[in-house]
């Protein structure tokens, strides 16, 4: 393997559009882009991706690609330290993050498939099969669509199920609350209620809608601040029942430490955080504070990393990506029994992309 080096970098946009029009409390929208990356050293391609914009295609052209291209494909680790270096003067979170993370997935696919190795395996595998919950329940679903969804996370064994709120304040709190009981009546006995508000509250909003939703019984309120105010969060963990979740937007090691002592669990997104190498790191900072990590969204990638760590708590089985990731990649993991279980007959992360993506690809 080391007398081999990276060829080539090739990246691609695809845009898949949601079956209607999608919202949650402090956004709307009507697709989903995934930047897909291929990184080829001599017989072999490793496949990685970011969901983000398709400014994400021009980062990694014109800022990532020469910098990987004939370096030793064993060395993940240097070649993360040289991109991260060369968006410097760019900036290294946000979008930048994002291109990165879609880099580093596939250099991590592509060593493992030069190693004839299974990703999990190369990662150090603790578990056969992860957790998942159902997640979706935009605020704009109306009962019998949020139904429809539920049902299917019952299908598939979830045991575990989030819905969005907060779109509106003042006498809209009460649909929120509606939102809620109907979950609850539609999922039964037995399964954890989530929310999710995406940052739509303040501290005195969240604290009150908190104590109504740990009344009903909800485990879970992610973000109901936003990640930035983490005095807010940390105000809120001390004062609810319900476990308080944030960290989709941590793009880096300081990010995690400065979320760590405020949530109840860290949440970490491999597309957005660094890649499998970022998430590895933040997952350990999360270790330190005796916190579970969640995965955030991106069920097919995340499968391989978070069967590796102890204190995972589950896989978010995000229904815009579980729709889009099996039209554009052949080998993507099923959920049955509540779990992704993985596959370990294949190299790398399994996946590769599908012949029948190209009706959703854009144009460079």
């Amino acid at each position: 393997m080391n007398s081999r080096t990276i060829d080539q970098v090739d990246v691609e946009t695809y845009t898949v559009p949601t079956a209607q029009p999608e919202a949650d409390g402090t956004l709307q929208w009507d697709a989903t882009t995934a930047v897909v990356v291929r990184v080829h050293a001599a017989e072999a391609t490793g496949l990685g991706w970011t969901y983000s914009s398709p400014a994400a295609a021009e980062v990694v052209n014109g800022n990532l690609c020469d910098v990987v291209t004939g370096r030793d494909p064993a060395d993940v680790g240097g070649a993360w330290a040289a991109m991260h270096r060369a968006c410097r003067n760019y900036g290294t979170r946000g979008l930048i993050m994002q291109a990165l993370s879609a880099v580093d997935i596939a250099l991590w696919d592509l060593k493992a498939r030069l190693l004839d190795t299974p990703l999990a395996i190369l990662f150090g595998r603790c578990r056969s099969a992860v957790p998942i919950y159902g997640s979706g329940g935009f605020v704009d679903l109306e009962y019998q669509r949020l139904a429809e969804q539920v049902h299917f996370w019952q299908q598939i064994g979830c045991t575990a199920m989030k819905i969005k709120i907060g779109q509106d304040w003042g006498s809209k709190i009460e649909r929120d609350l509606k939102r809620v009981n109907q979950l609850r009546d539609m999922a039964g006995d037995g399964v954890q209620l989530m929310v999710d508000a995406n940052g739509a509250f303040t501290c005195a909003q969240a604290r009150r809608i908190g104590a109504a939703l740990d009344d009903l019984g909800v485990s879970w309120f992610e973000e109901p601040v936003s990640s930035d105010d983490a005095d807010g969060l940390g105000r809120l963990r001390d004062c609810l029942g319900c476990d308080i979740a944030a960290g989709e937007y941590v793009a880096d090691s300081h990010d995690a430490r400065r979320l760590a002592p405020v949530v109840d669990c860290l949440q970490l997104d491999v597309t957005r955080c660094g890649g499998y190498s970022g998430w590895l790191a933040a997952a350990s900072i999360a270790a330190a504070h005796n916190l579970e990590v969640s995965a955030h969204c991106a069920p097919a990638l995340h499968a391989p990393v978070a069967a590796a760590i102890p204190h995972l708590r589950h896989i978010e089985y995000f229904i815009d990506h579980t729709r889009l990731e099996p039209r554009l990649f052949n080998g993507v993991p099923r959920a049955a029994d509540g779990q992704l279980r993985l596959d370990l007959s294949r190299p790398g992360h399994g996946m590769t992309v599908a012949a029948g993506a190209e009706q959703y690809r854009k144009a460079p």
